[in-house]
């Protein structure tokens, strides 16, 4: 039997504001801000806007690839992360699900943006949750929010000025209680995950310029991203890579990196059955798999079915027989900046 070809990992910056909406960066800004941080492709999702996408920005800008979505973005909440969309969505009035429906009936797809946000109360009550997890139709969540969930997780003052300045020493990874209620929610059907930057680049733009700003987006890039797994190159058409893109994304083939702890590319999750390999967000059958991980460093690599943990190793690698159906995932977690942080949170395999 041949060798089997390693997929394409392209890491993509996913939810992030310009100029269109309420960030202080235009898009050939943030394309270069990509290139910066050493990421492949960036998701753009302005609130309620697709300007970037009729003003030409949705193309390669050297080597980074723009993609342009929407998130569509009611008031208090349901905030919904759309993409494949020609037009913006009209949300007055909707309630969360018509809101996924909406997205679907204009030919998108999308994801539930910070579902999980309850606020802070000293920084932001209330929050800007998702209301009806159940709705069903949308193709997974953002299961970590890097600066929502930051910002809501810090409880004074100073840890709040240390999450803007060096958020990795701050964050140990996505909240405990949302990957348990992600857990919950694939023992029902398969939701894909993915991690969002929700970046804007805080600061005041005069005359072109932003010369006071907080969280750059070039830094705020550098962090937590959204790997995605293409069989194939980029060809350097933007139309045909961005729908590779998508369709990776909306299959789960795709995985949660804080790649500022260390470049999570060349990390893979896979079934085997005989000679066939199973990829992240399959479905298969358990009988006679065996679950395979290989990381680029070695790391504290736990495997769990259903939301529970059912082996652990320290390495660059773990073979694993199945032992009976359920739905498999993967974390991987180094030691930086003086304790264990989550590095790496994969999508499931769902073995039945």
């Amino acid at each position: 039997m041949g060798a089997v070809t390693a997929p394409i990992d392209l890491a993509c910056v996913i939810h992030c504001h310009s100029t269109f909406s309420d960030g202080t960066g235009t898009v050939p800004e943030i394309a270069a801000a990509g290139a910066r941080a050493g990421a492949d492709a960036v998701l753009l999702t302005d609130h309620d806007s697709l300007e970037a996408k009729r003003r030409g920005h949705e193309r390669w800008h050297g080597r980074v690839l723009m993609c342009v979505g929407e998130e569509v973005s009611p008031r208090g909440g349901n905030h919904y992360l759309a993409f494949g969309l020609d037009e913006e969505v009209r949300h007055t009035g909707l309630t969360s699900g018509q809101i996924v429906s909406a997205v679907a009936e204009a030919g998108g797809f999308g994801f539930l943006a910070h579902p999980f946000s309850r606020g802070s109360e000293r920084f932001r009550r209330g929050g800007i949750p998702w209301d009806d997890l159940d709705c069903g139709g949308y193709t997974g969540i953002e299961l970590w929010s890097f600066v929502t969930d930051g910002a809501e997780a810090v409880e004074t003052v100073a840890d709040l000025v240390r999450f803007i300045a060096s958020p990795e020493r701050i964050v140990d990874g996505p909240p405990t209680r949302n990957l348990e209620r992600w857990d919950d929610l694939l023992s029902r059907r398969p939701v894909v995950a993915i991690g969002g930057v929700d970046a804007h680049q805080l600061g005041l733009r005069v005359a072109g310029r932003v010369p006071l700003r907080l969280m750059a987006y070039h830094r705020s890039f550098r962090r937590l991203r959204t790997h995605v797994l293409l069989d194939r190159p980029p060809r350097g058409d933007a139309g045909r890579d961005r729908d590779a893109l998508y369709a990776a994304l909306r299959a789960g083939r795709c995985y949660l990196a804080m790649d500022s702890l260390a470049d999570a590319r060349g990390f893979a999750f896979w079934g085997q059955l005989g000679a066939a390999r199973v990829q992240m967000g399959a479905e298969a059958q358990a009988h006679g798999a065996r679950l395979r991980v290989r990381t680029p460093v070695p790391a504290a690599l736990t495997l769990l079915r259903d939301g529970e943990p059912i082996a652990r190793v320290h390495g660059d690698r773990m073979d694993h027989d199945v032992e009976r159906a359920g739905v498999h995932r993967v974390e991987a977690a180094l030691h930086r900046h003086g304790r264990l942080r989550r590095w790496i949170v994969s999508n499931p395999l769902y073995l039945r």
